[in-house]
């Protein structure tokens, strides 16, 4: 049988390690490269926190596979058996230009299904962390269960950019949601952005793209306390695939979609 609380233990372990040596880091010079555009970074700190967790897991855990954004391993076309999805920086931007905003994203599935969440607030030393069916705290404090916000008492999380013409949703909605929510905010860290609805900090969250190691473990910390999250038109994510994002406390979810994102 496997040891579950085993893997929750060097899990949470590595994942502090791994943020002990991005801190260290910051005295250093950093490589910095792009990737698909000017705006999507890599850097040296992302590649060695990667391979760090890759060497971590292949020592203890051997038959573990694992899905990360620099693609250190072979490629993951399944989930079958255990599979650690993780994101060595979430928010490389903020990382090289700010120092602050960032996290390390790992979620933890068997068989296709979340059994363990973690994001880690390397800086603020905030480890955002659920367990299957026990469900999530912030350090050692347990997040209390969400509770029910109308539209206009809304703090959603939304960035900027996608409140123009895209391919999903007409702006005109999205200009008309910014619009009735009680105010917005973008930290630049889809990791923390999810994190931050599962302590309550923010009530919703929604984005139009966004890669499996961007969200696994943030929904998983969503739904532990009683939070939604689909696709912005309702539709379950599938953890192998890039996806549009919507995350809400309970209740706010479907009145949400049918306003804004419906396709009708």
């Amino acid at each position: 049988m496997m040891n579950w609380k085993e893997i929750d233990t060097y899990a949470k372990q590595w994942i502090k390690e791994a943020g002990k040596r991005i801190r260290d880091s910051f005295d250093l010079e950093l490589t910095v490269e792009t990737k698909s555009n000017a705006n999507d970074l890599v850097t040296n700190m992302d590649r060695a926190t990667e391979a760090f967790f890759y060497e971590k897991i292949g020592e203890r855990f051997p038959d573990h596979r694992i899905l990360g954004e620099e693609g250190v391993g072979a490629e993951i076309t399944d989930l079958k058996g255990i599979v650690w999805i993780i994101d060595p920086i979430d928010g490389t931007i903020n990382f090289v230009h700010q120092q602050r905003n960032f996290a390390i994203s790992v979620g933890i599935f068997e068989e296709g299904v979340g059994k363990i969440g973690l994001i880690y607030d390397v800086v603020h030393d905030e480890l955002y962390h659920c367990f299957k069916g026990e469900g999530a705290y912030m350090n050692e404090v347990k997040l209390p269960s969400l509770k029910q916000v109308p539209v206009n008492e809304t703090i959603l999380a939304i960035n900027a950019s996608w409140i123009h013409s895209n391919k999903l949703v007409p702006k005109e909605r999205l200009i008309k949601l910014v619009s009735d929510v009680r105010g917005t905010r973008s930290t630049g860290s889809a990791a923390l952005e999810l994190a931050y609805v599962a302590a309550g900090r923010y009530d919703a969250y929604v984005t139009l793209r966004l890669s499996p190691w961007d969200y696994a473990a943030g929904i998983l910390l969503v739904e532990e306390v009683g939070g939604e999250v689909t696709d912005v038109f309702g539709e379950k994510i599938d953890f192998l695939k890039k996806s549009s994002i919507f995350a809400s406390k309970p209740g706010l979810h479907q009145e949400m979609i049918n306003t804004y994102f419906s396709k009708e």
